[in-house]
C-alpha cells in the first residue's frame, strides 16, 4: 500500500452540540419529497435526457405521487428552457404540483428563468451559491461579507421579477458546499436571506442544507441540522431541506438522521443518480419507512416500471444488488437462508394477522410489484428445502420433507459440475430424469386390485431382466397387496418406510403424484415417484421407482 503523507487528511471536526436531541427520536410521518431526476441527475448523465425522455420520466414523477419536482436549469440551456415551456404550452403541470427551478444570482439569468416561468401557478426558485471555506478561499477569492451581498442581491432580483409574475413564487435557498461551511456563516446567509425576502407564515422560505460532498460520518450532519435548526430565525416559517450526496456512501442513513434532527424536506433522486457517487435514493427512503408502518405518500408498488422507465431515460443499469429494487435483493442462494424463507412464507400463509416476518426479508416483495418466483434460486450453494421449494412453487410436486436431502444432492452435484446456477427448467428435467425416467431393472406393465372383506388383492405384471412375469399377492392395502405380489418372485426384499401423495394441475387434467420411501439391506433409504391419473397406479409406479433407484 502507497504511504499517505501524514497531514493530508484529517478528521472533521466534530459539533459542539452537548445536548443534542435527535437521537431519541423516531421518524413518525413522511417528508416533503423534492425529486432533482431532471436537473441534478440529468446534469450527471453522460448522456442528457432528450426532450421525449425528460417528458415520460416528468410523467413518471407524478404517477409516483412527487408533488414538488425540480424540472432544471432554464437559464442554463435551450432544451432546459424549452422543456419548461413545453410543460406549461401542453399543460402538463398539475395544480397540486409545484415545479422547481434552479438559478445563480446573475440577473441576466434570473430573467431568463422567468421567462421560462411564464405560465407556471407555483414555482420554487431555487437560488444558490457556494459557502464553503474552499470555495470563498479557492474558487471565488471573496470574503464572507461578498458571498452575503452576491445572495441578497439574488434575493432582490427574485423579488424584483417575481412582482410581474402572475403566479405563487416560493424561494429556495442553498448554502451550497453546506457541510463545508462553518455553521454560524451558513445561520448568518441563510438568517440574511430569509429577512431580505420577507418571511411569514404564509410566505415560507426553504433553506436547503445540501452534502454537497459527503465530508464526516452521518451523525455529524445530523447535528449540523440540528444546530441550524436552533439557529434559523423564525424556524416556524423556515422548511428545512435536505439534499445529500453519496460520497461516503451513507447518503441514506445521513439523511434519515437529518428527519430525525428536524429536517422538514428531502431532495432527493430515483436510483441515486447524480454527480459522482450520486445524489440520496428516494426508493430507498421511502421503502425504508414503508418497512416501519409509516405511509411515505409515494406509490412504489410497481418497481419494475421505475426501472424500465428511469433506466431508459438516463441509459444507466441498476446494480442487482440495489436496496429493494435491483434484481437479487430478494434472491437466496444460501441453503440456510432459503429453508428459512421457505419455513417464513409458510408461516405467513398459515397465520391470520397480517404482519410481515418472513426472515430475511425485510418487506413483501409483493408489495413493490415483485413475484415470488426468483426468491430461491438454486447454485453450488444451495441447499435441500431450496430444490424442493422451487418445485413445488412452479411444478407442483409436494415432496415429502425426509426426501429433500435426497433431491437437494442430486440437483447439487449437477450445479457443481456445470459451475452456474441451474434455472427451474433444468431443475425439473433433473427432477424428472431421476425420477420418472431411471435405469430399470423392474419395469412395471400392469396391475389388477381389488378388496374383498378388507383384504386387498393385486395381480401384477412386470419385466425384470428381460423376463416378463405375472403374479398375485393379497395384504393390507393395495401397496402392501402389491409387494406381496412382487416379492413372489423378486427376491431382492424391502420394507416401505414412507409413502405421501397428492394431486397435481388444475381439475380437469390433474393427476396423481405418489412418493414411496423404501429401505432395505443395501440402501438405508431411496425415494421413489410415480404419476399417473389412478392414485393406485401412481403408488405402484413410484415403488418401482424407488426399487430401480436403489438397484
Amino acid at each position: 500500500m502507497n504511504h499517505i503523507p501524514n497531514g493530508k487528511y484529517k478528521p472533521y471536526p466534530q459539533i459542539d452540540l452537548p445536548n443534542r436531541q435527535w437521537p431519541n427520536n423516531t421518524i413518525t410521518k413522511a417528508p416533503k419529497w423534492c425529486s432533482v431526476d431532471l436537473r441534478d441527475g440529468n446534469q450527471a448523465l453522460i448522456n442528457p435526457m432528450s426532450m421525449e425522455k425528460k417528458l415520460e420520466l416528468f410523467a413518471l414523477l407524478l404517477k409516483l405521487g412527487f408533488k414538488e419536482i425540480e424540472v432544471g436549469f432554464p437559464s442554463a440551456s435551450k432544451i432546459e428552457f424549452d422543456f419548461l415551456r413545453r410543460l406549461v404550452d401542453d399543460n402538463l403541470i398539475p395544480d397540486d404540483v409545484t415545479v422547481q427551478v434552479l438559478v445563480q444570482a446573475r440577473e441576466h439569468l434570473i430573467a431568463k428563468t422567468f421567462e421560462a416561468l411564464k405560465g407556471v401557478k407555483k414555482a420554487t426558485v431555487h437560488l444558490y451559491n457556494s459557502t464553503s471555506v474552499a470555495q470563498r478561499k479557492i474558487v471565488f477569492a471573496k470574503t464572507k461579507e461578498e458571498i452575503i451581498e452576491l445572495a441578497l442581491n439574488g434575493v432582490a432580483l427574485v423579488k424584483k421579477y417575481e412582482a410581474d409574475h402572475d403566479g405563487e413564487i416560493f424561494l429556495e435557498y442553498s448554502p451550497e458546499s453546506f457541510t463545508g461551511t462553518e455553521l454560524e456563516f451558513a445561520a448568518e446567509i441563510s438568517n440574511a436571506v430569509t429577512a431580505a425576502w420577507g418571511i411569514s407564515k404564509t410566505r415560507p422560505v426553504i433553506i436547503n442544507l445540501p452534502a454537497t460532498v459527503e465530508m464526516a460520518t452521518p451523525n455529524v450532519y445530523a447535528d449540523q441540522i440540528e444546530w441550524m435548526a436552533a439557529h434559523l430565525e423564525m424556524r416556524e416559517n423556515v422548511i428545512i431541506s435536505t439534499h445529500t450526496h453519496n460520497d461516503r456512501g451513507t447518503s441514506v442513513a445521513a439523511t434519515e438522521l437529518a428527519l430525525l434532527a428536524g429536517a422538514d424536506r428531502v431532495e432527493g433522486t430515483l436510483l441515486s443518480n447524480g454527480e459522482r457517487t450520486g445524489n440520496v435514493d428516494i426508493i430507498t427512503l421511502a421503502i425504508n419507512m414503508t418497512t416501519q408502518g409509516i405511509d411515505s405518500k409515494l406509490d412504489f408498488s410497481n418497481v419494475n416500471e421505475v426501472l424500465e422507465v428511469v433506466e431508459r431515460c438516463t441509459e444507466l443499469p441498476t446494480h442487482p444488488r440495489h436496496p429493494y429494487v435491483g434484481e437479487l435483493v430478494y434472491t437466496a442462494f444460501s441453503g440456510s437462508h432459503q429453508d428459512a424463507i421457505n419455513k417464513g412464507l409458510a408461516h405467513q400463509e398459515a397465520k391470520e394477522d397480517p404482519f410481515w416476518e418472513v426472515p430475511y426479508l425485510p418487506i413483501d416483495p409483493a408489495d413493490v410489484g415483485r413475484t415470488y418466483e426468483s426468491i430461491i434460486r438454486i447454485n453450488s450453494q444451495s441447499g435441500k428445502g431450496g430444490v424442493a421449494y422451487i418445485l413445488e412453487k412452479n411444478y407442483g410436486y409436494q415432496l415429502p420433507k425426509a426426501m429433500h436431502p435426497e433431491i437437494g444432492k442430486i440437483v447439487q452435484a449437477v450445479s457443481d459440475a456445470k459451475g452456474v446456477e441451474l434455472d427451474a427448467k433444468e431443475i425439473l428435467d433433473i427432477f424428472e430424469q431421476t425420477y420418472f425416467h431411471p435405469k430399470e431393472s423392474l419395469t412395471f406393465v400392469d396391475a389388477t386390485l381389488s378388496s374383498i372383506n378388507g383384504v386387498s388383492k393385486c395381480s401384477i405384471t412386470y419385466k425384470h431382466d428381460g423376463k416378463t412375469i405375472t403374479a398375485e399377492g393379497e395384504g393390507n392395502g393395495p401397496i402392501d397387496a402389491c409387494k406381496n405380489a412382487l416379492m413372489q418372485e423378486y427376491k431382492q426384499n424391502f420394507t416401505i418406510k414412507s409413502y405421501s401423495e397428492h394431486s397435481c394441475g388444475d381439475k380437469s387434467s390433474a393427476k396423481a403424484i405418489a412418493y414411496i420411501e423404501i429401505q432395505n439391506d443395501k440402501t438405508l433409504s431411496c425415494f421413489g415417484v410415480g404419476a399417473d391419473t389412478n392414485i393406485t397406479i401412481a403408488s405402484i409406479k413410484a415403488m418401482f421407482c424407488a426399487l430401480n433407484r436403489a438397484s
